[in-house]
């Protein structure tokens, strides 16, 4: 006489690498949704815009594609702190500028608002980076003019004749009453040849981006091997019980 064994159904197993899936799919889901929720009331990403400074032969030096939104925090008409989101609209916005060996200047202007930046060379080591980051703006709900200066600051570095890219939403921090908020940012400010941008040299943020589905590849993977191993051992086992009476 031989004994009925039950068998464990595959589809037990099926079942649970599909749990797994789905849990770990909502998981990263709802931190990027806590990652990127906001209080305050956002006019949504800005517009992609190109600007471009020129030297004085008609040659262009400095080279950005970037979307830009300017985070401000300032006394109203009412007497009161607000912070307000406002994005820079590319149409409505002229880039000026100038260029020399070791400094690289791009102004922003938009009605009542000039945004600029500075770019700093080191001759030696040939990097570059954003050294200083300026606001000034007259809105109509402003008490007064507001402005707002960052030196001495390390952001978007790069290797000259080569282009700093950062597809993610970047937050460059100048002082407690404005930062200002970069998406799909590209810029490259000394070693531009031909008018076109240089090899990219991607930031962090999207290194980092790029990590997260072979993460969670990896995770699965490993997870549907465990459950498959435990099932041919289940297998395995279950066929060693057969007794022959």
């Amino acid at each position: 006489m031989i004994p009925h064994i039950r068998k464990q159904p595959l589809s037990t197993s099926i079942t649970l690498i599909v749990v797994l899936v789905a849990t770990l799919h909502h998981s990263v889901v709802s931190q990027e949704v806590a990652a990127t929720a906001d209080p305050q009331a956002s006019p949504g990403n800005p517009e992609r815009g190109d600007y471009n400074v020129t030297n004085g032969n008609g040659t262009v030096c400095l080279m950005a594609r970037m979307g830009l939104q300017l985070n401000v925090t300032f006394t109203n008409m009412e007497n009161k702190t607000v912070q307000e989101l406002v994005n820079l609209h590319p149409n409505l916005t002229k880039p000026a500028g100038s260029c020399s060996g070791e400094t690289a200047t791009l102004i922003l202007s938009e009605e009542k608002t000039n945004l600029t930046f500075s770019f700093s060379l080191n001759v030696t080591s040939k990097k570059y980076h954003l050294s200083t980051l300026s606001l000034s703006a007259a809105w109509p709900d402003m008490a007064a003019p507001m402005s707002a200066a960052g030196s001495d600051l390390d952001y978007l570095r790069g290797t000259l004749g080569r282009s700093y890219m950062c597809r993610e939403e970047q937050v460059l921090m100048v002082d407690p009453s404005f930062s200002l908020n970069t998406y799909q940012l590209q810029v490259q400010p000394f070693g531009i040849n031909s008018g076109a941008f240089g090899e990219a040299e991607e930031c962090e943020l999207d290194e980092d981006d790029m990590l997260i589905p072979i993460i969670v590849g990896a995770a699965l993977s490993g997870l549907v091997l465990i459950v498959l191993m435990a099932y041919l051992i289940g297998r395995k086992r279950s066929h060693a019980g057969y007794q022959t009476i």
